[in-house]
């Protein structure tokens, strides 16, 4: 029999209490010190989001190759293998087909044991997804509000505009002349080509013909 440890942390969780990787870890080595176990191998998958199912995970994959009819497969918590009720059916069913056995130690131990423990995994893991649907939608109305506000969300900046002390998009005074000149250009009937031209010699600014499209679109 061999024991496979299997933990997880998304990019945004990593330094979050409880929920990295060596915290996690150390539990696994708590629990398989309990019963007796040697971990062959724990998988640390870093980065990588719970929504991606478990076998399309790169460490998750190699996991389930791994598992061989006797092994043991141990996580810390639901939510870092599975990413919805469904998944969880799925793979507990699966694992249960090739005779690896499944413990989730926020669950108590064996999920894929007995009847009970399979209902028990059946609520938890919809509480879990329901949880998962709670937390996407704050985090959308979060983002509606900010964007609402004029709130700097992140990735790039708009030509013409600068995040200000508070974190919103102001208008940046240099830009928003040459893109009031490149309109007035191309309002006279200017070509891309030469609007690019005259920013580059009256700005000291130089722009892709992509670029100074999207800026004239953007700006009207």
């Amino acid at each position: 029999m061999a024991v496979w440890g299997y933990v997880r942390v998304s990019t945004g969780r990593q330094a979050e209490d409880g929920e990295s990787l060596d915290v996690q870890w150390r539990q696994l080595e708590g629990y398989a010190m309990q019963h007796g176990w040697q971990l062959d191998k724990v998988f640390r998958e870093e980065g990588v989001s719970g929504a991606v199912p478990l076998a399309e995970r790169p460490e998750g994959a190699a996991m389930l190759a791994a598992a061989k009819a006797g092994d043991v497969i141990v996580a810390a918590k639901l939510d870092r293998v599975f990413r919805s009720a469904l998944d969880a059916l799925q793979m507990v069913e699966e694992l249960q087909r090739r005779r690896v056995s499944l413990h989730l130690l926020d669950l108590g131990g064996d999920v894929s044991g007995n009847g009970m423990s399979r209902l028990f995994l059946t609520i938890a893991a919809a509480f879990a997804e329901a949880e998962r649907a709670r937390i996407r939608e704050r985090v959308t109305q979060t983002k509606r509000d900010q964007r609402q506000r004029g709130r700097y969300l992140g990735g790039k900046v708009p030509f013409g505009f600068r995040v200000g002390d508070d974190g919103e998009l102001v208008e940046d005074a240099a830009e928003q002349a040459i893109i009031a000149h490149a309109r007035d250009l191309r309002a006279g009937g200017a070509t891309l080509r030469a609007v690019r031209q005259a920013v580059e010699v009256q700005h000291g600014r130089k722009l892709s013909l992509d670029a100074l499209h999207r800026v004239l679109k953007e700006a009207i």
